[in-house]
């Protein structure tokens, strides 16, 4: 008798369930040892950075950890920074998070924030205002 075997179920967001618990446990480990300041490297001195997001590898070896410096400035040397740190911040999650192996990370600026005050702006535009204004009773007796 053949086996079927059932497909696993996606969370939404993408990746198993697995990968979304296990990131979030990365993304809180990184959150704090940036917010305790134990990176000691002067192009992080100063800045708060936020980790909005964490997204594993579905063998849970890799993890890209989106940041995003408070304001929005100096991004590229923030990342340049995490990325020179990377082998210290990799050992730091190591010991916060209980793996069988450590993920390897990854760093990228989170763009959701500027792609939503792109989306806003784009929203307070006259022509989407006017769009917006419309009545909804009009529009449907034009339909008819």
């Amino acid at each position: 008798m053949p086996r079927h075997h059932q497909k696993k179920s996606s969370a939404p967001g993408g990746g198993s369930q697995r990968q979304l618990r296990v990131g979030e446990q990365v993304r809180h480990a990184m959150a704090d040892i940036l917010a305790q300041g134990n990176v000691h490297d002067a192009d992080l001195e100063g800045h708060i950075i936020t980790v909005p997001e964490v997204r594993m590898s579905p063998d849970l070896k890799l993890a890209t950890v989106y940041v995003m410096p408070l304001g929005g400035r100096d991004t590229e040397i923030v990342i340049a920074a995490l990325e020179r740190n990377k082998k210290f911040l990799r050992g730091e999650v190591a010991r916060r998070v209980n793996l069988k192996f450590a993920p390897d990370l990854r760093f990228r600026v989170d763009e959701r924030f500027d792609e939503a005050e792109r989306i806003e702006k784009l929203l307070r535009t006259p022509a989407v205002q006017k769009d917006l204004e419309q009545d909804p009773e009009t529009d449907r007796e034009e339909e008819r």
